[in-house]
């Protein structure tokens, strides 16, 4: 299949020796428009936009308060995703939300919805690879990317599964569990980025659990980039949009240290 947006840009990223950095911002939250711009400003090579639910299984305690925070004051994903096109920040988007909300309107409709908002890519964390076919085949048609995750967990066979699948790279969850920031990288980040670029060309980015400048650089020692959300977040709820663009220059300084 013909890469998309994502798979081209960060293919192009990674054969230049260029690390990625994907910002998790909560659609909904005050002033996440704003932060969703000052990533993208500070170097964010996309973002992913989290569409609140309320049965969130995958998020961590700061992601979970951000979100309600944004469904208390109303917020809905159509109005979410309607959102995106006015960014206008130049990146490729991706939406990241729980299977119940795709299921609702159908494949389908969902993912043309994200296509006419210009979305390039979705994570479905509670979607199981087994169960995956007919959103991949509605979000193919669309042009959507699928991200696929990949767990620490899952052996060698599942493995080649999920990559198979995967559409713009694939993601890498760091360790079992919610998201969240922790004291250091989890040694299975690592192990699992390097079992994953060991069978494919896909871009490989860790995920959960990467909580700082100094873990990212860690795991881009090995993976092609990072995706960081809960202490994206956090100065999102801490110190607003400023805040947030201050911390991706950080990491983005980090990992391009040679």
């Amino acid at each position: 299949m013909t890469a998309g947006r994502i798979g081209t840009a960060f293919g192009a990223a990674k054969a230049a020796g260029h690390k990625l950095l994907v910002p998790y911002i909560t659609g909904g939250y005050p002033g996440w428009e704003r932060a969703v711009q000052a990533a993208v400003a500070a170097g964010a090579d996309a973002v992913e936009i989290g569409v609140p639910f309320s049965d969130p299984v995958m998020d961590g305690p700061v992601i979970q308060q951000a979100s309600q925070i944004a469904l208390d004051r109303g917020a809905v994903p159509e109005e979410i995703i309607a959102a995106l096109p006015g960014l206008e920040v130049g990146v490729p988007l991706a939406v990241m939300t729980y299977y119940n909300l795709v299921h609702h309107p159908g494949e389908r409709r969902f993912a043309e919805r994200l296509a006419a908002a210009g979305v390039a890519g979705c994570i479905l964390p509670d979607l199981p690879l087994e169960e995956a076919g007919p959103w991949c085949a509605a979000a193919d048609a669309a042009g959507v990317e699928t991200i696929m995750l990949a767990a620490p967990t899952a052996s060698d066979e599942r493995l080649r599964r999920v990559v198979a699948r995967a559409r713009g790279f694939v993601y890498a969850v760091g360790l079992l569990g919610v998201t969240g920031e922790r004291s250091s990288l989890a040694a299975t980040a690592t192990e699992l980025a390097a079992r994953l670029t060991a069978i494919t060309d896909l871009p490989v980015l860790v995920g959960v659990g990467v909580s700082d400048a100094a873990q990212a650089y860690e795991a881009t020692r090995v993976a092609d980039g990072v995706i960081q959300g809960a202490s994206v977040v956090r100065r999102l709820m801490e110190g607003g949009p400023d805040a947030v663009g201050d911390y991706v220059a950080e990491v983005r300084t980090a990992i391009d240290r040679e």
